[in-house]
């Protein structure tokens, strides 16, 4: 018999002070059976650094050609791609041949795959690669409710988490490329 997915409620209030995004979100995530907390807070931080009206959750685990996230156009074509985990090249390479702009939110024990894939990925103008500190996530991860309410503040590119079990701080480091992304960067 296969396994279910299980559901988790999502309560996030968003602040992106970078985009200039306020945002009281509401909506249900499935974790596939063989998915980890990790790896789902993962794609919850997606979701908020590159927060759009259109932004949706993939398939992901369970469709090899889906990504974690994605934003579609009103027509259906893939705009943005976001990757979550350690993808190699060739993986990285074939998504971003589908769309105009490919995010991938690595996290793990980087070392090896970050000497390995990023320097083959160099020449894909559009991917941009920003890691999440080994560990930023174990706090929020260890006891992580079915119901999650969050309140996560973007702050000059620092994400900083509120739940009932304190605040978290993650500094992402940009390995390829940035977040802003020219028609998305708000006018000055």
């Amino acid at each position: 018999m296969a396994l279910s997915s299980t559901p988790y409620k999502v309560d996030l209030s968003l602040t992106d002070l970078d985009r200039g995004v306020y945002e009281t979100l509401r909506f249900t995530v499935a974790r596939h059976p063989s998915e980890t907390e990790l790896r789902l807070c993962v794609r919850l931080l997606g979701h908020a650094l590159w927060y759009s009206e259109n932004i949706a959750f993939g398939r992901g685990l369970s469709d090899v050609d889906e990504p974690a996230l994605w934003e579609k156009s009103l027509d259906g074509r893939v705009l943005h791609w976001i990757e979550v985990g350690q993808p190699d090249a060739e993986r990285l390479t074939w998504c971003s041949r589908r769309t105009e702009r490919t995010s991938l939110l690595a996290y793990g024990s980087l070392r090896v795959w970050e000497t390995k894939v990023v320097p083959a990925v160099a020449g894909l103008s559009n991917l941009s690669i920003a890691a999440v500190p080994e560990g930023a996530l174990d706090a929020i991860t260890e006891s992580l409710p079915r119901n999650i309410k969050w309140t996560m503040m973007i702050s000059e590119g620092t994400i900083f988490i509120t739940d009932d079990n304190g605040q978290h701080e993650i500094n992402l480091e940009w390995l390829k490329g940035e977040r802003a992304w020219p028609h998305t960067m708000l006018m000055s």
